[in-house]
């Protein structure tokens, strides 16, 4: 039943990831995920499909975002409705300069399985960028 459910949660997420894709012009920055980030090798453990606990978002540009406080919103699939709700949310500050940021903390975790849609959003709450996430038990 479990590898049922995670099935059709996975083809949900790949539709979600097209429309997702579609929505978010090539000019944009690209936001994906990792297990940790480590200064000196970098990205650790980069992937789209993790088990519940804390991960790493990262956002990269080749250009400097001009941002300075962002939110990381995660929104939650729902199966029964066939759409995303709201999971949580976590407030950052950065500088404009920069163009390759990760974000990572205690509070930064997901507690549940399922389908997600992460987004990077500006001080407005306007979406700089978006990305999905497989989370398993």
């Amino acid at each position: 039943m479990k590898k049922t459910i995670f099935l059709f949660l996975s083809v949900i997420a790949i539709f979600a990831l097209f429309q997702t894709t579609e929505a978010i012009s090539q000019n944009k920055p690209v936001l994906y995920f990792c297990e940790k980030y480590d200064a000196d090798r970098g990205e650790i453990g980069q992937s789209s499909t993790f088990t519940t606990g804390f991960l790493t978002v990262m956002v990269k540009d080749d250009k400097p975002l001009g941002l300075t406080g962002v939110t990381i919103q995660f929104d939650k699939y729902d199966i029964y409705t066939e759409t995303f709700t709201f999971y949580k949310k976590f407030n950052y500050t950065v500088t404009p300069d920069m163009k390759y940021i990760f974000f990572a903390g205690k509070d930064l975790s997901f507690d549940e399985a399922g389908v997600f849609r992460v987004y990077l959003l500006d001080e407005k709450g306007k979406t700089v960028t978006a990305a999905i996430v497989i989370i398993k038990s």
